[in-house]
């Protein structure tokens, strides 16, 4: 039995103010559905994040049921749970008619203690569904208010799931949380000082955990793993290799395989000086860095043209000036500060004419 593993696909995400929508596009229907129609696999994961957005936009909306009603006419069950970013109550909407067609999207803590059945050549798996959550509904579900701390509250939950699984057949759970010991990326959203953090160690008993909300694929612990999110979405991602995962089930054992995404347009750093980045040019989503000693005027301007997804430009002048500048001119007056502006970043030395414009617009803007 084959089972693809995917998450965190924030459909209808901006970046820098740019829709994302074409490449998630092009990563479903040219990338994922294709493996789908060639190796056919029993059932697709989606473990959460599947929208950016708690009150989704239009055209993510209608990507999502485009890709479900592709996965249905092709036989392929989905198993999917809402993540923090989406928005439950209106996943909710027709999921029982769905289940008739093979789609399981799970949105309550109560469905997730009523375990899924999977059967396909010969092979039967068990899938607990577990959709995004947050302690005091757990308080609540459990009827225990003693109950203090992600770890506490996952661990008090899956102990209520795991009796409901049969132990003779392979037990996957899926999942979205924040696993202790993962890395971030600056793209996700976490709770400060670990506070959000679930101990891998609570997943003992299943076979597979199948893990979203963290962007980087990466194991979690001994027998759970984030398959990370399709495409890059934020600079911070930008050295980071995206792929689904390929579970295939034989003999009541689990194997994993990641498999590889080529994005429409990646996003990247690239560095170097004003002339050496308008000898190139790219598609890509990017952040220039001008390794410049002088100052480049309208640099960002003038480089756009060749980078048309140009996200941001930044240079070493003006990281180091902007820190020299502030230590020579601390503790200065307004116009001892307008002067030196002048000077370091136009170029231009002020006379008594600019000098009283600047008080005169000082002391208009004055409170």
């Amino acid at each position: 039995m084959l089972i693809y593993h995917t998450s965190d696909w924030h459909l209808g995400r901006m970046l820098y103010g740019r829709s994302l929508l074409s490449d998630q596009e092009h990563f479903l229907y040219n990338v994922f559905l294709p493996a789908v129609e060639r190796e056919h696999p029993a059932g697709v994961i989606i473990a959460g994040d599947i929208y950016d957005r708690q009150v989704a936009a239009i055209e993510a909306i209608r990507l999502f049921d485009g890709v479900l009603d592709r996965l249905v006419n092709l036989g392929c069950k989905v198993f999917a749970v809402s993540g923090n970013h989406d928005g439950a109550g209106r996943m909710a909407i027709m999921k029982s008619a769905l289940r008739r067609s093979g789609v399981y999207i799970a949105t309550t803590l109560e469905e997730a203690m009523e375990p899924v059945t999977l059967s396909e050549g010969g092979e039967t798996v068990q899938l607990a569904l577990l959709p995004y959550c947050d302690p005091s509904a757990v308080r609540d579900l459990l009827c225990d208010s003693d109950l203090r701390g992600e770890t506490a509250c996952m661990g008090a939950l899956l102990d209520r799931i795991r009796p409901k699984l049969d132990p003779k057949l392979p037990r996957l759970l899926v999942a979205h949380c924040f696993a202790a010991g993962a890395s971030l990326s600056d793209s996700e959203s976490v709770f400060v000082g670990g506070s959000g953090q679930v101990s891998p160690e609570v997943f003992a008993g299943f076979d597979y955990v199948a893990l979203g909300h963290l962007h980087g694929p990466q194991p979690a612990g001994e027998n759970a793993r984030y398959s990370g999110s399709p495409l890059k979405y934020s600079i911070g991602e930008a050295g980071q290799r995206k792929c689904f995962l390929r579970l295939e089930i034989s003999h009541g054992r689990i194997s994993c395989q990641e498999r590889d995404i080529t994005p429409l347009r990646d996003v990247r750093r690239i560095e170097g000086s004003f002339d050496e980045l308008m000898s190139g040019s790219s598609e890509d989503y990017v952040e220039l860095h001008l390794t410049d000693r002088d100052p480049v005027l309208l640099a960002a301007q003038r480089l756009r043209p060749r980078y048309p997804n140009l996200l941001s430009v930044t240079n070493s002048w003006t990281l180091k000036a902007a820190g020299e500048r502030a230590g020579r001119l601390s503790g200065r007056d307004q116009q001892a500060v307008f002067t030196a502006f002048m000077k370091d970043v136009c170029g231009l030395e002020t006379d008594g004419e600019d000098l009283e414009l600047f008080r005169e617009i000082w002391r208009e803007v004055q409170p």
